[in-house]
C-alpha cells in the first residue's frame, strides 16, 4: 500500500480512537443504569451502533461532497453543496472542540454534564442511539477534514468500532492516565475545523501541513510524558485539579 495512504489510514484510526472515548464513557454510563448482566450486551449493542450510524452518515456525506455545481455566489465566491458541507462542518468542529477544552480545563466530567435517567434496557437503546448520531456526526466531520478517499474514512470507521469493541478499557484507562492525549486530539479538532472553513471559502490547505503538524505535536507530547516520567513529576489529572482546588 502507498505510503501516501498508510499515513493518513493510521493517523485517521489515532485520532478517531481517542476521540471515541467519550462516546465509550457515555455508553458505560448509560448500560451501568441496567442490572449487571445487561450491561455488556447494551455497551456491545451501542458500539455497534455507533458503527453503523457513522457508516451510514459517510455514505450521505459521500454523495453530498460530489455536488460541486454552484448553488448561490456570495462577494464573487460561488457557493456549492461540498463548500456548504465544509463550512459547517468546521464551523462545528470550532464549536465542539472550544467546548471541549473548556470542560476539560475546568475540570467538569460527562457526569457532571448530562443527568442521565433510564430505566429498561430498550430506554438504555434508544438513548445511547441518541448519542452515539451526536457522536457520529463529530466523528465523520473529523475524517472529511483529514481524509480525502472515501475508503479511508470507511475502513478507518469499522477498525476504529471493532477497536473499541475489544479494547475500549484499555484505551480509555490510557487516556486517563495521559490526559493531554485528549486534550491533544482536541486541539487537532481545531485545526481541522480551520482547514474545513477555509477549504469551504475556497483556501485548499495540503493535507501534508495538517499530518506534519499533528506529527510535530504528538511527537513533543511523547517526549514531555517521557521527561515527566523520569523526573517522578506525572500527575492524573485529577489530583491536579484538587490541588489548585486546595
Amino acid at each position: 500500500m502507498d505510503v501516501q495512504l498508510i499515513i493518513p489510514l493510521l493517523s485517521l484510526i489515532a485520532l478517531e480512537a481517542v476521540l471515541g472515548i467519550d462516546n465509550v464513557i457515555f455508553i458505560s454510563i448509560l448500560a451501568g443504569k441496567l442490572p449487571p448482566h445487561q450491561q455488556k450486551k447494551a455497551r456491545q449493542y451501542g458500539l455497534i451502533l455507533a458503527g453503523v450510524l457513522r457508516l451510514g452518515l459517510l455514505a450521505i456525506i459521500a454523495v453530498i461532497m460530489r455536488l460541486d455545481s454552484t448553488l448561490f455566489t456570495v462577494m464573487g465566491h460561488d457557493f456549492s453543496g461540498k463548500d456548504i458541507v465544509l463550512l459547517l462542518g468546521g464551523l462545528f468542529l470550532l464549536y465542539k472542540s472550544t467546548s471541549e477544552i473548556y470542560h476539560k480545563v475546568e475540570g467538569e466530567t460527562i457526569a457532571d454534564e448530562k443527568d442521565i435517567k433510564a430505566n429498561t434496557f430498550s430506554q438504555v437503546i434508544v438513548q445511547i442511539l441518541i448519542m452515539d448520531l451526536v457522536f457520529s456526526i463529530d466523528s465523520i466531520i473529523t475524517a472529511i477534514g483529514l481524509v480525502q478517499e472515501i475508503w479511508i474514512m470507511y475502513v478507518a470507521v469499522i477498525v476504529t468500532v471493532i477497536l473499541m469493541l475489544f479494547a475500549a478499557e484499555t484505551i480509555s484507562n490510557f487516556v486517563n492516565r495521559h490526559p493531554s492525549f485528549k486534550m491533544l486530539a482536541l486541539s487537532f479538532l481545531l485545526l481541522i475545523g480551520f482547514s474545513l472553513v477555509g477549504e469551504g471559502l475556497g483556501l485548499h490547505i495540503p493535507k501534508g501541513y495538517i499530518y506534519f503538524s499533528m506529527a510535530f505535536s504528538l511527537l513533543v507530547d511523547v517526549l514531555q510524558m517521557k521527561m515527566n516520567k523520569k523526573s517522578g513529576t506525572t500527575l492524573p489529572l485529577d489530583s491536579s485539579v484538587k490541588s489548585k482546588e486546595k
